[in-house]
């Protein structure tokens, strides 16, 4: 029995569509393993599994966000914090939704991330 690889899996379920971070995503398993870039990226392995198989119901966008943060070192310009991963400017911009006064850093960014136009969040 011939074992499919992720990147062969990814390339069947997503067909000719397959988006670029999917296939490195699927290559990020190869290399290491599910269990492995799932922690990387601070989620399950199963949701990286139901990305590869495009079975993924949830936001997508959120999951390209987090790849492109870890695996591809992207960043946004943070008006608080300067250059920031994609990934750590999701988890701000999710911290952000409820004001958490514990440190000054959370005010900050409640504040910062609320009139951020990368929050594209509906304002109540």
């Amino acid at each position: 029995m011939v074992v499919e690889t992720p990147l062969e899996k990814a390339r069947r379920c997503w067909g000719a569509v397959t988006p670029d971070w999917v296939e490195g995503l699927a290559r990020a398993c190869m290399e290491s393993s599910q269990n492995k870039v799932a922690k990387s990226m601070g989620c399950s392995a199963s949701l990286i599994s139901a990305v590869i198989s495009a079975r993924y119901p949830g936001d997508l966008e959120r999951v390209e966000a987090m790849y492109r943060g870890v695996y591809e070192r992207a960043v946004v310009d943070c008006p608080a914090l300067g250059e920031l991963a994609t990934n750590v400017c999701r988890q701000w911009r999710s911290k952000s939704r409820k004001l958490n006064p514990a440190n000054s850093q959370n005010v900050m960014m409640f504040r910062a991330c609320r009139s951020c136009p990368l929050n594209q969040e509906e304002k109540p």
